[in-house]
This record gives structure tokens, C-alpha cells and sequence, in this order.
């Protein structure tokens, strides 16, 4: 059986998102610090990815066009534990918990609710984008962001692109992949600058 280039996509798209958020977590406890990671663009985050995840089990869409959302989002889940632990509000975990939860099961209650979230899907993920590139203007100072961790996640949205393209077509996921990717490169471009920036001072 040959692989063709829809397998190995889909593969590489696996095997990169099972490790696609380490190197921020080794980051962050090598350090004992979350300096430079903004909670709120996790949160935003995470809502986007389950949003995403909803919407693609809802449509019956192939589960290798969506496989790697599950691990994502365990291990946004142990970062966001790690980030809350470093800045002292780990209490809040259980509050966000049962919010996600929530959302989660309401998104399916009607079709036209996770149609209006899938399209506001792309905004709430950008905006976790622009949050953490906000952070970064806001100290100008990368601190423990991991810029392998964002090249790693514009790499998933680019082969996410072709198999999207190739599988479904679907329009709305197309335009989600194409914004987040561009915004997954501005990131780590703003990582390496502020990185190189400070190894000149």
C-alpha cells in the first residue's frame, strides 16, 4: 500500500501536534516561570479548538481531518494548569472546567448554534493569537514563550489547508487554517525578534 500525499499530511499533522505543545510546557517548567504566556489567549484557544473539534464530529467529517484536536487540547489543558500554578491562581481551573464543559454540550443543542460558533470559530481563535502577540508588544521580551511550539502549530495549519482542500472543501475550515497560519508565522516571527533583540542588549 503506497501513501499518498493526503496520508502523509495527515500523518505528519499527527505526529507533529502529539508533541506540539512540549516544548512550551518543558519551557515553562525549566523556568518555574509562565513569563511572557498570556492566560487569556490559552482560554481563547481552547475555546476555538473545541469549538473546531464540535463542529467536525457534529458534520461526520473524516476522523483523520480532526484526530490531532484531542491531544491539543490535553495538552493546552496541562499548560494552562502549569501557567495557572506559576501565576498562583490554580483554584480557577475548576471554574474554567465546568465553563468548557458547558459550552461543549450546548454547542450541539441546535444546528444554527454550531454553525455561529464554527464561523466564530476563526475570530476567537485569531483573537488567542493576537492576545499572545500583545503580550509580546506589551513586555517586548519573548520570556518562556516557545517559538518551536508556534512554527510547529503554523506547520499543522499548512498541511491542514491541503487536506482540508482535498477531503471536505469546507469553506469555513479553509478560511479558519488560512488566518491562523498567517497569524501562527506573525507570532513566531515576534518570538525570534524579541529573542534576538534581547541576546543584542
Amino acid at each position: 500500500m503506497a501513501l499518498t500525499v493526503l496520508d502523509v499530511a495527515h500523518w505528519s499533522t499527527w505526529a507533529v501536534c502529539a508533541v506540539i505543545k512540549l516544548p512550551q510546557l518543558v519551557a515553562v517548567l525549566q523556568a518555574g516561570s509562565a513569563r511572557g504566556l498570556s492566560v487569556s489567549s490559552l482560554l481563547l484557544e481552547l475555546a476555538g479548538f473545541i469549538v473546531f473539534l464540535r463542529y467536525q464530529i457534529y458534520y461526520g467529517y473524516p476522523l483523520q481531518t480532526y484526530l490531532e484536536y484531542p491531544i491539543i487540547i490535553a495538552q493546552d489543558v496541562i499548560l494552562l494548569l502549569c501557567i495557572l500554578h506559576f501565576y498562583g491562581k490554580t483554584k480557577r481551573a475548576l471554574f474554567f472546567a465546568v465553563i468548557f464543559w458547558g459550552v461543549w454540550y450546548m454547542l450541539t443543542l441546535r444546528k444554527w448554534i454550531i454553525d455561529l460558533a464554527m464561523n466564530l470559530c476563526t475570530f476567537i481563535s485569531a483573537a488567542s493569537k493576537l492576545v499572545q502577540l500583545w503580550c509580546l508588544w506589551q513586555t517586548r521580551d519573548s520570556g518562556e514563550v516557545s517559538a518551536l511550539t508556534w512554527s510547529m502549530s503554523a506547520y499543522t495549519c499548512a498541511t491542514r489547508i491541503f487536506t482540508t482542500v482535498v477531503t471536505t472543501n469546507d469553506l469555513a475550515v479553509l478560511i479558519r487554517f488560512i488566518t491562523m497560519l498567517i497569524l501562527n508565522i506573525w507570532v513566531t516571527a515576534t518570538i525570534l525578534h524579541y529573542r534576538k533583540t534581547k541576546k543584542t542588549d
